[in-house]
């Protein structure tokens, strides 16, 4: 991967630098970090296989980045999915960072589409409650289990899908056909 290369553009250095870094200790990619002026100065013929920017910048330069949505990851504080454009949270740990990071350079939407799968039918039907707004007590009457029960379902889905907010679970399950 030595001529892959990444464009980092957030108003955040320290972000940035941590970012740069992981890039080229971890995958030994070259990343740069730049500022809004590489925007109006960029040249298709050098063009970076990946761009990870802040949502500030992505706002600012819509036009540059609507074209190149493929390959522009958005740096957000929270999992909050987007429709649009990969997102990576800085507030996961080192090893989900990473494991994201592996995906994007691996063109990993495959993988994502192909979790439903991977999930079991009971633990469809506990996201499927989950996302219809059920509490664990009402799940596990629902499901004749046990709480304990719908809790490891739980962890489960946390594990295999990395979300673990509930509006996260239900919006992936609204987008997966769940429900």
């Amino acid at each position: 991967m030595n001529d892959f290369n990444v464009i980092i553009l957030t108003h955040d250095t320290l972000k940035a630098i941590g970012l740069r870094s992981i890039f080229e200790a971890t995958f030994g990619i070259s990343a740069y970090i730049a500022d809004e002026h590489y925007i109006n100065t960029f040249s298709t013929t050098k063009e970076p296989h990946l761009f990870f920017v802040d949502y500030t910048t992505l706002i600012t330069n819509l036009g540059f980045f609507l074209p190149r949505k493929a390959k522009t990851v958005l740096l957000t504080n929270e999992h909050t999915p987007s429709d649009d454009f990969q997102t990576l949270c800085f507030n996961d740990s080192e090893s989900d960072i990473i494991n994201a990071i592996n995906t994007f350079l691996t063109g990993g939407h495959e993988e994502e589409k192909n979790t439903t799968n991977s999930l079991s039918q009971r633990e469809i039907e506990v996201l499927r409650l989950i996302a219809s707004g059920k509490i664990n007590k009402e799940i596990a009457q629902e499901l004749n289990i046990s709480i304990n029960t719908v809790l490891s379902h739980r962890k489960n889905l946390t594990a295999k899908l990395g979300i673990k907010s509930i509006s996260g679970l239900t919006f992936y399950a609204m987008m997966n056909g769940i429900v």
